[in-house]
């Protein structure tokens, strides 16, 4: 394997991970930091007229929230920006906002890190995340069109060989790369390989134009670099030639821009094409602070068996891997007749109950019917990725696209079965079948002798459980917002907007590996994929399926990755900050499911782990003898990787619930009242009486109690933080829908939680790296004039929360 330097390249498992385990993935996420960018809000009114959109009549009088983003980011780079507004913008119902994506193009070709998300209400910007290419247009002397015909021949082959070499021993001076400044004795083996083809291996000569790297050989390098193990790897480069002459390369079009794209098919441990396109991508001008410089890249999407990566190589320097992103995280059709009344059972540790310690298993039914209008276990025809007959499918003849009820644990959110042996396919493994009566009653039996490594004595019972859990977790994600728009898993969308066909499939009991969990989020209208595995830190081994705070975790990959950026964009949470929330937010999550009213610290993966503690360093605590964490935390050794950031984030984010809680009290439950037979949603006792606006129009619902307004607050905050955001801009963001839903009433009580762990108004970070490093300073104080006159936030009421 060609060695990989600490000092530039993170390589960490995106998983709720314990520790070195066997069976581990491995992952690569890495990029460059983005110094300009970060969310802004602006202080005064920013509207339409202000940035020059003429005074025409719309409908309603209206501006498109579209028309607006456009003439904004015009008004901040020039009428000549050249641009794009993404498909997946969307209007938000619980808020009013529209978030609207925007891409930048140079040369008619994508930057792929050049995003600005604009938030739009009632036609004005409220605020927007901005990491737009500021510098001039690039040029290159090449010409893309030749590589739309490669021809793999000898001399194809050498010259192929001769750029990796060449590209392989050089190092640009302030650029990231893979490769040591002298090879190993392990690469320089590599290189006698490579000479012994006999191929012609000179340099360029000084000044000669660079030219574009073959797509082919881009692929297969960074395969070489994302091979599973230093054998894999080992294996590829022995065999280099070999494998590069048999890759066919199919020419596509790209969907975006005018660059060239192509399919690369026959690419060693992958399990489908891999897509090509070049793009630009930004790194840090290596003289200039706050600046920095395009490089045209091949943008990869490379599928693999333990892996989904988003990679930009080079388009110039066959070995240099810019970034990457694993979307695996260690996670228009006419609405159909509703089904016959089904309403299916379920012996289970119901929703609340963490693990089976908590308590017994008991038989429960339904499901959010706001959610999941048709329940859990039906689809479209057109919907479902092929037919089971062995559920017995109901189809009414005079349906043109018949809805199918399934028996088993097979529906339009939720495809759970086992994986036992780790397998890619999925769509014929076993799944418990409840038969007519829709009971699904396993027996647990965690005290029998378990078969291989697997408790498979109660396997139907892990299958139920898992689609039980992940099926709630859709429910209830989707009342606070994460609905079909935003990009959602679902298999059909009713018509509400979003791409579907992508419900989440859960393999329990995953074979390929153990004391762990993971989650894959490709861009929507593509499945979510999670697997749970089992635990042999304690005797009888134990199920991670049975532990709902690792099923919750996983899934708030999906959610926390779909929102951020918008559901398009799978990159925005790969590596430093960013990465790090992505796995703050499902412990947080995680936590706040399993609360209850009587406060207690909580640990995060403790029952799968056997560990009373659990898999962090610390549990979540209101006392800072138990969890000491704060922001400059992260300075301390321990703390690069993602899961020690993530614990940080949602201690923090703990902290703020906990504020609010005291303030507003608690709620027994977080479903708010199902919505009535005309659609509207009853405030009930979970929210406050309905308020309107001058038109009579209902504005959005406001969660009464504490811990319902943080869920609302952290997810609406997720739609309005920027692509790659820091622990800043995500604090931020709450902020900002607190003033979107409540006029900013609870603004003190936020601010004394962020700054009671250091994430004041004055908390700092210099010189941040993109794996998380830098040096940051804490800020325990408050903005002036946010809560009262001292603004000292030890002047609190006593409370017994807190």
């Amino acid at each position: 394997m060609i060695p990989l330097i600490a000092t530039t390249l993170l390589l960490a498992s995106s998983a709720l991970s314990v520790g070195a385990h066997s069976g581990a993935r491995k992952s690569l996420s890495f990029g460059p930091k983005h110094p300009t960018a970060k969310l802004n809000v602006p202080s005064g009114r920013v509207d339409a007229a202000s940035f020059g959109l003429g005074k025409r009549a719309h409908c309603g009088h209206e501006y498109d929230p579209k028309e607006v983003a456009a003439s904004f980011v015009q008004s901040l780079y020039g009428s000549e920006a050249e641009f794009r507004i993404r498909a997946d913008s969307y209007i938000d119902d619980h808020t009013g906002v529209s978030h609207i994506y925007v891409r930048q193009l140079v040369n008619g070709v994508e930057v792929m890190d050049g995003d600005i998300n604009v938030n739009v209400r009632d036609g004005q910007v409220i605020s927007y995340g901005d990491s737009f290419y500021r510098g001039s247009a690039p040029t290159y002397a090449m010409d893309p069109s030749s590589l739309l015909e490669p021809a793999h021949d000898q001399a194809h082959h050498c010259e192929a060989l001769s750029s990796y070499l060449t590209s392989f021993l050089a190092v640009p001076s302030g650029q990231l790369t893979l490769t040591p400044d002298h090879p190993t004795p392990e690469d320089a083996e590599f290189l006698a390989l490579l000479q012994a083809h006999n191929c012609h291996t000179a340099s360029l000569e000084a000044g000669e134009p660079e030219q574009l790297v073959d797509p082919s050989v881009s692929a297969l390098n960074f395969i070489v670099l994302a091979a599973p193990d230093a054998e894999v790897s080992a294996a590829l480069k022995e065999n280099y030639g070999a494998h590069l002459m048999t890759l066919a390369v199919i020419p596509t079009e790209s969907l975006t821009s005018t660059a060239p794209a192509v399919e690369i098919h026959d690419m060693p441990h992958t399990t489908g094409p891999v897509k090509a396109e070049l793009a630009y991508v930004q790194t840090p001008h290596p003289d200039e602070e706050n600046t920095t410089v395009l490089n045209l890249a091949w943008h990869l999407t490379v599928p693999m068996e333990d892996n989904a990566y988003e990679a930009f190589m080079s388009a110039t320097r066959a070995n240099r891997l810019i970034s990457v992103v694993d979307w695996v995280s260690d996670a228009y059709v006419p609405i159909p007749k509703h089904p016959k009344k089904i309403e299916p059972t379920y012996n289970i540790w119901t929703w609340g109950l963490n693990d089976p310690t908590e308590g017994n298993r008991s038989m429960v039914s339904g499901y959010d019917k706001t959610a999941s209008p048709f329940g859990w276990h039906a689809m479209p025809s057109s919907a479902s990725p092929y037919v089971d007959h062995s559920a017995k499918p109901k189809i009414p003849e005079e349906d043109e696209d018949p809805l199918l009820n399934f028996t088993t644990t097979w529906g339009n959110n939720v495809f759970a079965h086992e994986n036992l042996e780790g397998r890619n396919e999925w769509e014929f493994n076993q799944r418990p079948d409840a038969g007519s009566d829709m009971v699904f009653d396993y027996e647990y039996l965690p005290k029998v002798n378990f078969t291989n490594t697997s408790p498979r004595e109660y396997l139907n019972l892990s299958v139920t459980q898992l689609f039980y859990t992940a099926n709630m977790i859709h429910d209830i994600y989707y009342r606070y917002g994460f609905d079909e728009k935003s990009g959602n898993f679902q298999q059909h969308n009713f018509g509400k907007g979003g791409k579907g066909s992508d419900a989440v499939i859960c393999n329990a009991q995953d074979g390929s590996g153990y004391n762990n969990a993971n989650f894959m989020t490709p861009p929507d209208g593509q499945n979510g994929k999670m697997r749970m595995y089992v635990w042999n830190t304690a005797k009888p081994w134990r199920d991670g399926d049975l532990e709902a705070g690792i099923v919750i975790h996983e899934y708030s990959h999906g959610l926390s990755t779909r929102l951020t950026g918008g559901p398009a964009n799978s990159g925005c949470l790969g590596w430093g900050e960013a990465g790090g929330m992505g796995e703050g937010w499902g412990d947080f999550f995680a936590t706040t499911i399993r609360s209850t009213s009587t406060y207690q610290d909580y640990a995060m993966g403790d029952w799968a782990a056997n560990r009373p503690t659990g898999i962090r360093n610390y549990k979540y605590s209101l006392n800072m003898t138990v969890n000491p964490s704060t922001y400059k935390t992260l300075d301390k050794p321990g703390y690069w990787g993602v899961h020690a950031i993530g614990e940080v984030w949602a201690q923090i984010l703990w902290i703020v619930e906990n504020r609010l809680i005291a303030v507003h009290g608690f709620s027994d439950t977080l479903f708010p009242p199902e919505a009535l037979a005309n659609g509207t949603i009853p405030e009930g006792d979970f929210y406050r009486p309905a308020q309107y606006d001058a038109k009579g129009k209902r504005l959005p619902l406001i969660p009464k109690n504490g811990n319902s307004l943080a869920m609302q607050l952290v997810i609406s905050g997720m739609k309005l933080q920027p692509c790659r955001p820091s622990f800043f801009d995500a604090r931020d963001a709450i902020l900002q829908a607190d003033e979107l839903l409540t006029g900013g009433e609870n603004k003190c009580e936020i601010w004394k939680g962020f700054s009671e762990r250091g994430l004041g108004p004055e908390a700092s970070l210099k010189g941040g790296t993109p794996w998380g490093g830098g040096v940051r300073s804490d800020d325990y104080t408050l903005p002036k004039g946010v809560c009262g006159v001292d603004d000292d936030p030890e002047d609190d009421p006593e409370d017994e929360r807190l």
